[in-house]
């Protein structure tokens, strides 16, 4: 469902897709990004003038923090697990990142190619407290696309 041009979305919750599989739970989305090299072309114009002009280079690989609270579901263990034992066609995935308005709609996706768990993270474990356990999957990718 599109938003209306002159609305602006609101990040109510957000999902990971990954072949096929959606984990919708996701509590926090950091550092996604696409970027590219930039190449300076320096050279002198007809009438002697020094210019330096910036031209779009090669696109950057990304890294993207996923949070979410603790839960029995160990789809990040498995993926993290493909990976930390070198089985890299089983870890490498397409997939996305997608943001969700207050009716459960996808309002946008985010893309992902040949992405793979790089780190997982739980946070910390303290007797008493009363705060959500979370685990924080990094995940790397070589590059994104907005749908």
């Amino acid at each position: 469902m599109p938003l209306p041009e002159s609305d602006s979305s609101v990040g109510h919750s957000f999902g990971l897709e990954v072949d096929g599989v959606q984990i919708k739970h996701i509590n926090e989305v950091s550092g996604l990004k696409m970027e590219q090299d930039v190449i300076e072309l320096k050279q002198n114009t007809p009438d002697g003038k020094y210019v330096i002009k910036k031209l779009p280079g090669r696109p950057k690989a990304g890294e993207v923090t996923l949070t979410r609270g603790l839960t029995g579901d160990d789809g990040f263990q498995k993926w993290m697990k493909a990976s930390r034992f070198g089985k890299m066609t089983e870890a490498r995935k397409g997939g996305a990142i997608i943001v969700y308005d207050y009716e459960g709609q996808a309002i946008k996706r985010y893309k992902l190619t040949n992405a793979w768990a790089k780190s997982l993270e739980i946070g910390s474990l303290k007797a008493g407290d009363t705060s959500v356990l979370t685990e924080k999957l990094v995940v790397t990718y070589e590059s994104m696309d907005a749908e």
